[in-house]
């Protein structure tokens, strides 16, 4: 089966599974709430949109200018930068640190960046033995999963499943009380910050002025882990940039009202490169890894680029009335959602993943959310115009749209047959497409155009 076939049996599993479906409503649920409260924080809400999606599209057409500006300033401060052009050239120049260091444990802090470039499966396989450290992602790492959404990891768990989880992984007794499981993780991770030799994280942004990168969170395991170990390497997307620290006071707001309701996350933090000789804690050594995979070539798009200026809050996730119903695994890729839909034909190849631009309602909600005012349902019809241009429709989607172009261009061909034998060739040309479980809306038994000369007949 390829992508699109596996991607069709998942989402009809997933959208009438009704476990799955009260779980992830509860949970999508109270972050509506949170949301709509947090929004009081700003006078003009609307004008904060607009700020960071100006200073975002600033960064993001001029990208070779602050990259240079970021990499200048971070040297300056002790700190190095490796540039990737793709998953194969970050993953082994990750890997020669961890030799150089003959280190064979990392502690992690949250990132997509890391599930992009599979980097957990690539130490594995290397003899290296990675720790997730937020508990979301913790959590589905001890179950064998990836994150079901790039904010909340196990969204589609209830505490139950993670009480279960937890009494079969870690062998402890069964509990449903969640601070006592809260507990037990900590208790764990404890020992491996203290531990581990390098420290992995992601970044929030990067800051072009003062050569830094922001980590926001929650939970205070992003400290920890880059702070212990006495190597720290960030794993960021090259467009992760803002101009100044400054602007730090409108992305980290909107960010955390956006991702999660809160007027801002209680761990803040700016890294600047290693710990300096009169720096009583930090790394040694810190490393950041520039990636591109595929961001180059959406750089280089005009009509597509303003998808770089994404922030990764998952707001569009939370709205999206097809994520709702299907769920994170069900797309198969390392960003789900309509966001995840607009970039990974780009990251990962059209060919494979063209269907994701498909599986979205167009019905603009998405949009509307997106602190920075990415235009993504107008992205998605892009994705699909580019899948057609580039040959990748199927036969049968071709050959489809060729007769209804043909009949739709010509009057008598629209006229021919009646009623009848154009209810049989829509509900034939587009059983597929159209859905098994939607009903093919019927013609009526006469055109337009005949009822238009039926009127004009009687005056």
């Amino acid at each position: 089966m390829n992508n699109s076939e596996i991607f069709l049996e998942k989402s009809e599993e997933k959208a009438f599974d009704l476990t799955h479906r009260k779980t992830i409503n509860h949970n999508i649920g109270k972050y509506h709430d949170a949301v709509n409260m947090g929004r009081f924080q700003f006078s003009d809400h609307e004008l904060a949109r607009k700020r960071a999606s100006f200073l975002k599209t600033q960064v993001i057409e001029n990208l070779d200018k602050y990259l240079i500006e970021f990499e200048n300033n971070f040297q300056k401060n002790g700190g190095k930068v490796i540039w990737a052009s793709n998953i194969k050239e970050a993953q082994q120049e990750i890997i020669k640190i961890f030799n150089r260091k003959n280190a064979r444990s990392t502690v992690k802090a949250k990132s997509m960046t890391t599930e992009e470039i599979h980097l957990n499966e690539f130490l594995e396989d290397n003899g290296v033995e990675p720790i997730e450290t937020d508990l979301g992602e913790y959590i589905v790492q001890l179950a064998g999963q990836k994150p079901y959404h790039i904010v909340t990891p196990a969204m589609h768990m209830s505490k139950k499943d993670v009480s279960d989880l937890f009494t079969e992984k870690l062998k402890i007794p069964y509990t449903d009380d969640a601070q006592e499981l809260t507990l037990t993780a900590r208790r764990l991770l404890r020992e491996k910050y203290l531990t581990a030799e390098i420290g992995i994280s992601g970044a929030n942004f990067l800051i072009a002025d003062i050569g830094g990168i922001a980590i926001t969170e929650n939970e205070g395991n992003g400290r920890l882990s880059t702070t212990f170990p006495k190597t720290h390497i960030a794993i960021v997307g090259i467009e992760k940039l803002i101009p100044r620290m400054e602007d730090l006071a409108l992305f980290w707001p909107l960010l955390a009202h956006s991702g999660t309701g809160q007027q801002v996350t209680v761990y803040n933090t700016i890294l600047s490169g290693p710990r300096k000789a009169n720096e009583t804690d930090g790394p040694e050594e810190m490393y950041v890894v520039l990636l591109d995979n595929g961001r180059s070539d959406l750089l280089a798009d005009i009509e597509k680029r303003q998808a770089l200026n994404c922030i990764r809050c998952g707001a569009c996730l939370n709205i999206c009335p097809v994520y709702k119903n299907i769920g994170g695994h069900t797309y198969g890729s390392t960003y789900s959602g309509p966001i995840g839909s607009v970039i990974t034909p780009h990251y990962d190849g059209m060919q494979n993943y063209k269907h994701l631009s498909y599986a979205s309602s167009l019905c603009g909600a998405c949009t509307t959310v997106c602190p920075v005012k990415i235009e993504i349902h107008n992205l998605l019809l892009l994705n699909r115009q580019q899948s057609v241009k580039e040959g990748l429709a199927t036969k049968g989607e071709t050959f489809g749209f060729k007769i209804w172009k043909k009949a739709m261009k010509n009057r008598k061909l629209m006229n021919l047959g009646g009623s009848g034998l154009k209810n049989f060739l829509l509900g034939f040309l587009f059983k597929e497409t159209w859905g098994k479980r939607r009903r093919t809306p019927n013609l009526t038994p006469r055109s337009f155009n005949q009822l238009w000369k039926d009127i004009n007949a009687k005056k």
